[in-house]
């Protein structure tokens, strides 16, 4: 497989969140402020890549009965490095993601792309495939944490656009992500489908 198509497939084409329609519990749960969404979304590129790439390079040793409980323990060492990392170097963003970040090892995008890609290809192929996927995740996370933020409170990163007086407070609380996300993924399977 041509390793570019390899890379740009998770962004738009096979974009993990509007297209395969994976991840849900951190897309609804984390985005209500595009910090969060870009937060978790690198959080999670991180462990995809890594863990596509060890799984890659252990797959022909590890026996079938036990080979998703031993993608779940090289996807849990990740997890336990990116958790550590941000409780050190970036407090405010891991107390804002809580339980969050330990979901990280159940979900499906993570473990799917272990399975069905890293198993079965190389350690390059598996590699590009958890940066495009995780990248893609990070994007959807991102833009709908950033329109959420913008509707709900009149900023983006934080940074203020229009007065605080004229957000909707709907579009911070679950229901605003539903709407959100909906919109999103029509578009985004629209541009698809051209």
């Amino acid at each position: 497989m041509n390793q570019w198509n390899n890379f740009t497939k998770g962004l738009l084409k096979e974009n993990p969140t509007f297209v395969l329609v994976l991840g849900m519990c951190p897309t609804l749960g984390v985005t209500s402020s595009a910090i969060n969404g870009l937060g978790m979304g690198l959080a999670t590129t991180f462990v995809l890549a890594m863990s596509n790439l060890f799984v890659s390079m252990v797959k022909d040793v590890i026996p079938d009965k036990v080979r998703i409980p031993s993608y779940i323990v090289i996807i849990a060492a990740f997890v336990t490095v990116v958790e550590l990392c941000m409780q050190a170097y970036t407090p405010g963003l891991f107390n804002s993601l809580g339980l969050f970040i330990p979901l990280i090892v159940v979900n499906c995008i993570v473990l799917g792309r272990a399975e069905a890609f890293a198993s079965k290809n190389g350690i390059i192929s598996s590699t590009i495939d958890g940066l495009s996927m995780g990248l893609g995740f990070s994007l959807s996370l991102t833009v709908l944490g950033s329109i959420r933020e913008f509707l709900g409170s009149g900023r983006i990163f934080g940074i203020s656009v229009y007065p605080e007086d004229y957000g909707m407070l709907l579009f911070v609380l679950a229901p605003g992500a539903f709407l959100v996300l909906g919109f999103l993924m029509a578009i985004v399977n629209k541009i698809n489908k051209v």
